[in-house]
């Protein structure tokens, strides 16, 4: 896609799933890639991996907590020399009851979920408005930031939170030339889904609730990230897209 060529790549949350397939696809794209994981045998094998495709490196670090994200933010500046796109990629989910939601369940997944999106993208969105040369920060939401699901309170609440933090960062940042986006998938076929259903309720669900019939697949996420850090996007802003097979269509 037109101007990621060169870029700079910051990914938290870049060693699996969706985030793996997204390094993947901007390593394509002749892109430098710095992605930030929380388990270091992951990101080992995320730089064998993905090495003989291009520029790649990252660090280890929990994105709640605010030292780690200023080390991974200082590790991305050190190796790109410029962070040009921020993909805020981390993320968790719990399921359980309202009522039964422990509160230690709660705050961990607005911390990560929440809390570590506006750590990431205030931190780098102070380079890229410091340096006047603008930049693209996109953010992981959800269509459960568009409509409830039962069970999965914490984790809508959270995304919830970052469709909202996007639109605030886009009034503000746009003016200096810092587009801010997110994307909100439907049911993505990733390890984290994996371990919260079974397949047997996944393909019901594929069947009665998306009308293409199909769960989304993690490289197609990773083609909307590129696209909208990439210059073909450049009069989006603000915006949340959505990636979901045309669940959020159904009445």
């Amino acid at each position: 896609m037109r101007g990621l060529d060169g870029k700079g790549v910051l990914i938290v949350g870049g060693t699996s799933g969706i985030g793996l397939a997204t390094a993947r696809r901007f390593l394509e794209e002749a892109s430098r890639v710095f992605v930030a994981g929380n388990d270091e045998a992951e990101l080992k094998e995320t730089r064998a991996t993905l090495g003989e495709l291009g520029t790649i490196d990252g660090l280890v670090g929990d994105v709640s907590v605010e030292g780690d994200v200023e080390a991974i933010v200082r590790g991305a500046t050190a190796f790109l020399s410029r962070i040009d796109v921020l993909i805020n990629n981390a993320g968790v989910a719990h399921k359980a009851p309202f009522l039964e939601t422990r509160t230690e369940a709660w705050d961990r997944t607005i911390a990560v979920n929440l809390r570590g999106m506006f750590l990431a993208a205030r931190a780098v969105g102070r380079l890229m408005a410091a340096d006047g040369a603008g930049g693209a920060i996109v953010n992981m939401a959800s269509t459960n930031a568009l409509g409830g699901e039962e069970l999965y309170a914490a984790y809508n609440a959270s995304k919830g939170g970052v469709l909202q933090l996007t639109r605030t960062m886009a009034l503000e940042l746009g003016s200096a030339g810092i587009r801010v986006n997110c994307l909100c998938p439907g049911f993505i076929d990733t390890p984290l889904n994996r371990g919260l259903e079974d397949e047997a309720w996944i393909q019901a669900y594929e069947r009665e609730h998306i009308p293409l019939g199909r769960r989304g697949h993690a490289d197609e996420v990773a083609a909307a990230y590129a696209f909208l850090a990439s210059e073909e996007a450049s009069f989006i802003h603000g915006a949340a897209l959505v990636i979901d097979g045309g669940q959020t269509a159904v009445m």
